[in-house]
């Protein structure tokens, strides 16, 4: 696995959202990170319907509460704990989790 470091923490609204694109050798990755508190989760920023990127507009992908994560393209809401889909067309399906970590005030994933 590679290790990545996105952001500092504190670039990270709470709560909120951000996404980020990276390139790692011929390989592209999107993926987005959600805080709320000191919690910070990571998922691959694929829908599970199409496959599509879930934000329209850049580093949206939650809900205006706040509380859930929302596919701009078909209104599916997944959990923000663990990426279930719980209304929308790809219910019971998982967003890809990806492993996240704080270390200091840096953000980072694996892939």
């Amino acid at each position: 696995m590679t290790r990545r470091v996105l952001c500092r923490l504190d670039e990270i609204p709470d709560p909120g959202s951000r996404g980020f694109d990276f390139r790692e050798g011929d390989a592209l990755h999107s993926v987005f990170v959600v805080r709320t508190g000191s919690a910070v989760r990571a998922y691959e920023n694929a829908c599970p319907h199409t496959g599509g990127p879930l934000d329209w507009v850049p580093d949206q992908f939650l809900t205006r509460e706040k509380d859930m994560i929302l596919c701009a393209t078909h209104g599916a809401l997944f959990r923000i704990e663990d990426g279930h889909c719980l209304s929308g067309p790809c219910v019971g399906e998982n967003l890809t989790p990806l492993p996240v970590s704080i270390e200091g005030d840096a953000v980072a994933v694996e892939f």
